[in-house]
């Protein structure tokens, strides 16, 4: 909330696709439903992840998401969304799983991976005072 419209587009697409499996899990939208929330959802993270990656030049949408490592099979599935015929839900399903695992290991892992090395040398200062104060109360004793 803190970013208003500049929200990251790797939040706003984890956001709407885990809207999506939670709105799937709760059993109120029929398949048709669910195939265009997963279908939109899909579109828009192909669209936006790899829409930074376009120059002047337009680059085939397949060869952006090779340079990112997104499978080719989820820009194909992105292009039968907004030009073909509507695919399974199961494919919609199986696409924001895998989207989802990229989200988690090209932007929150490293995300968490930050602070997860502040933490650590802050743990180890924290420890280093407590043996610090552990050989003055030593010395007290003594």
């Amino acid at each position: 909330s803190r970013y208003g419209p500049k929200m990251p587009l790797a939040v706003d697409c984890t956001a709407e696709l885990i809207r999506c499996k939670v709105l799937d899990s709760s059993g109120r939208l029929k398949s048709h439903e669910l195939i265009l929330s997963y279908g939109l959802a899909l579109v828009r993270f192909v669209n936006l992840i790899t829409e930074r990656k376009q120059k002047m030049v337009s680059i085939p949408l397949r060869q952006l998401a090779r340079e990112v490592d997104i499978p080719v099979w989820v820009v194909d599935l992105r292009h039968e969304l907004t030009h073909g015929k509507l695919p399974r839900l199961a494919l919609c399903r199986k696409g924001c799983d895998v989207v989802l695992d990229w989200l988690r290991k090209m932007y929150w892992s490293r995300q968490l991976g930050n602070n997860l090395c502040e933490e650590d040398e802050d743990e180890e200062e924290e420890q280093e005072e407590v043996e610090a104060n552990a050989e003055l109360d030593s010395d007290a004793w003594e």
